[in-house]
């Protein structure tokens, strides 16, 4: 944040918009160095939240209706942020379109999302949610922002969420070799192609053949086996792959909310994540793989008396 301020020369007269600002943790580092912000969120609450902490918001779902109100009255901006929001969007092509009109000429929109290449490469099935309509590749999101007067200059690949991207968009056109070295790559790996995604299908169904077989090996040796993370991506998993309560005796979660729950579609019964060394189990399915290297230091306890965990993604195997 920081560095952007700095690299943009941000001052008081700038102003910072972020789109689905969520309770304003964001645009609060820029109330703090002196910035006027707006954060703008469909949910009232959460903008209720962020006006708390001195960040101005307004409850509304944005586009280009949105956005040209805002510009009318003069308040475009220097920057805007969206981060995992465009995948949610319905009219995705009315979300970059407000964008374009809300952004100043010399401003800058600065996106986050899941990278649709990190998620294929790594069989990352499980982070496709309900409220995601859409998975971008470079090549993708750099077609629907040229349809509206914006380019794609930098592009920083981050290990978030399984892999994802931040772009970097002006409107002007002078990509940097991180964007032109993505599109090459992408171009040669075939991203543009069908023939990938077909692929992503059958290298699916391989994990699942294999995480079943490997659970029903254990089982058949008498191995007590429980899963850790009642995470939405562990019930993606499960569900898909048909890991009932006849494999896993239940489901250690941190969060007080979901303890006394049960995973849907499975009905697996979810327990403090106490319960893991209190029963020793002998493993355990790790369902929140990309948090692998915290879960792990967490449940260090449990590893030194013996207990194994069982990384589902990008191929099962045993840590």
């Amino acid at each position: 944040m920081l560095e952007l301020i700095e690299r943009r020369g941000l001052t008081g007269d700038s102003f910072v918009i972020e789109l689905a600002s969520n309770d304003g943790y964001l645009l609060k580092n820029y109330v703090d160095n002196g910035i006027p912000v707006l954060g703008i969120d469909p949910v009232p609450a959460l903008c209720a939240a962020a006006e708390k902490i001195g960040v101005p918001s307004v409850a509304e779902f944005f586009g280009l209706e949105v956005a040209q109100k805002l510009a009318d009255e003069g308040r475009q901006a220097d920057i805007i942020h969206a981060n995992n929001v465009l995948a949610h969007v319905a009219d995705t092509n009315g979300f970059v379109a407000g964008i374009a009109a809300l952004l100043k000429d010399d401003g800058m929109a600065v996106i986050e999302f899941p990278y649709v290449r990190d998620l294929i490469d790594h069989c990352e099935f499980d982070t496709m949610y309900h409220e995601h309509l859409c998975y971008f590749s470079v090549t993708a999101v750099d077609h629907l922002l040229r349809r509206h007067g914006l380019y794609l200059n930098d592009c920083w690949r981050l290990p978030i969420h399984g892999g994802s991207l931040r772009l970097f968009i002006e409107k002007k056109d002078l990509p940097l070799p991180s964007v032109t070295g993505l599109l090459a790559e992408e171009k040669e790996l075939g991203l543009d192609r069908i023939e990938y995604y077909q692929e992503f299908r059958h290298r699916v169904e391989d994990l699942k053949s294999k995480l079943l077989a490997m659970l029903g090996e254990l089982k058949s040796a008498g191995k007590h086996i429980v899963a850790y993370g009642a995470a939405a991506k562990g019930s993606t998993m499960i569900n898909y792959v048909g890991i009932g309560s006849d494999v896993l005796d239940f489901v250690a979660d941190r969060n007080v909310h979901k303890q006394g729950r049960y995973m849907p579609g499975q009905k697996i019964p979810i327990v403090a994540a106490e319960r893991i060394q209190a029963d020793q189990p002998d493993y355990v399915l790790l369902l929140p793989w990309n948090l692998e290297n915290e879960i792990l230091a967490q449940e260090q306890a449990f590893r030194d008396k013996g207990g194994k965990f069982i990384i589902p993604v990008p191929t099962p195997h045993i840590v």
